[in-house]
């Protein structure tokens, strides 16, 4: 299988659904990897099982603010020099790139650099989604060093950091991004092939490809933005809270959907009962131009498709669930119903009282 221009569009959509309304919006990339392949041609996409097991690949992603990215797309040479510094770090040439993020703009982002590289891109990636923190990924979970890591821009600098777990990654990489500028290129988290094929999320590509050609599960809700509302949120990783209500329509007339986000949607509540919770991907899908709309974009009066999509097994285990469930998100009231189709709780409200509660139906009303 390759990535060639003509399923490009479809690979961006299907990233930016798997975005869950973060990750940096998708559009943003296509055209930079348009023009890669355009000039370095087709991305041959492999799986990590079809390369030697001890064979180097490179994780690669952009890191910082996505409207900061949206303004410095880069240049040719940071996935070069990326793969220089890695490659004397590691002592071993690189055979093959994987996304760090499959959700959002980085999902293009890795068809660019690996057509610049003229290396294969693994179908698999570190989260399966998007996440806000570097650490949030599935490479953590397994216990998987996350250095040494690599920063560049598109100037020439890069940064090392090493012998840090996943937590200070985040923390020191953050810093290193304010100082160039609010964004970075990055490789973390180092692996082999065999590694990859054991841990990371797999099909990932293949997924994207699928979702963006219209083959994902039938939306929970088709109706339109009927209020957005944006607050700050303590404790909730420093992430103001979006709350937005979706009135149905057509088939769905009379149903209220409440959607919560942080940097992504985290919580889908009709009536105070979850529909889906973080680490469930949730989307909000425009009913015009098919795209996945990012928390940022969300406006009153929108028409939309809720929906949702289970995200890998990893994410629903114990450890997986502390690292990225709705705990991690200021929802701890929410913690035990995490998964799609979990079961519905009278209120569904996080006891730190996060939630934008929805009123019960009205005597009489539709439920």
């Amino acid at each position: 299988m390759h990535v060639d221009a003509g399923a490009l569009t479809d690979f961006a959509r299907g990233c930016a659904v798997l975005g869950s309304g973060g990750g940096g919006p998708a559009d943003v990339t296509l055209p930079v990897a348009g023009q890669a392949i355009e000039e370095c041609g087709p991305v041959p996409v492999v799986d990590p099982a079809a390369l030697p097991a001890d064979a180097l690949v490179m994780p690669v992603g952009l890191v910082g603010s996505p409207a900061v990215s949206a303004e410095r797309i880069g240049g040719r040479d940071e996935p070069a020099r990326l793969r220089a510094r890695f490659e004397t770090l590691h002592r071993a040439p690189v055979a093959a790139v994987m996304s760090s993020e499959i959700g959002g703009l980085n999902g293009c982002v890795a068809v660019a650099w690996a057509a610049r590289l003229g290396l294969p891109l693994l179908d698999a990636d570190s989260m399966g989604r998007a996440f806000p923190r570097m650490d949030q990924n599935v490479l953590e979970l397994a216990g998987l060093r996350p250095g040494p890591a690599v920063l560049a821009d598109e100037h020439g600098h890069t940064v090392v950091i090493d012998d840090v777990d996943g937590a200070h990654l985040e923390q020191f990489a953050r810093a290193a991004v304010v100082a160039f500028g609010g964004r970075a290129a990055s490789t973390d988290y180092p692996l082999t092939a065999g590694q990859a094929a054991r841990y990371a999320v797999a099909g990932s590509v293949t997924r994207a490809l699928a979702l963006g050609r219209g083959e994902g599960p039938a939306p929970l809700l088709t109706g339109k933005v009927s209020s957005v509302r944006r607050y700050a949120t303590e404790g909730a990783d420093g992430d103001d809270t979006t709350g937005v209500l979706l009135e149905g329509a057509g088939p769905d007339v009379g149903r209220l959907v409440l959607v919560e986000a942080r940097s992504e949607f985290v919580a889908a509540l009709e009536y105070g009962t979850p529909l889906a919770v973080v680490p469930d991907v949730i989307a909000l899908v425009d009913a015009t131009t098919g795209w996945a709309v990012p928390v940022e974009e969300v406006r009153y009066g929108l028409r939309v498709h809720l929906v949702t999509l289970p995200s890998a097994p990893a994410w629903y285990t114990p450890s997986g669930l502390r690292l990225a469930g709705p705990s991690a998100f200021g929802l701890a009231g929410l913690a035990g119903l995490a998964g799609l189709g979990g079961p519905g709780g009278p209120g569904g409200v996080a006891q730190d009282g996060s939630l934008i509660a929805l009123s019960r139906p009205p005597q009489g009303g539709t439920p």
